[in-house]
């Protein structure tokens, strides 16, 4: 099995090399592999998908049940 390093990744998914880092610690790279301190991707790997919330809208506060926290 081939693999790539931290900054081969970066530059194939165009993402910062410490971004990639902090997915592998993550779990979030399927088959990433740790060896001393640098990582070892399997270069078939595709980027992980985004997680963040693409709806632009903010969770309601569960305890006031108001979307801005509290604040006025």
């Amino acid at each position: 099995m081939e693999y790539m390093t931290i900054q081969d990744a970066a530059d194939k998914w165009e993402i910062s090399s410490r971004r990639i880092q902090v997915l592998c610690v993550e779990g979030r790279i399927p088959g990433a592999q740790k060896f001393g301190r640098q990582w070892a991707i399997p270069a078939d790997t595709s980027k992980p998908q985004d997680a963040r919330i693409k709806s632009g809208r903010y969770r309601k506060n569960t305890k006031t049940g108001d979307s801005n926290n509290g604040k006025a």
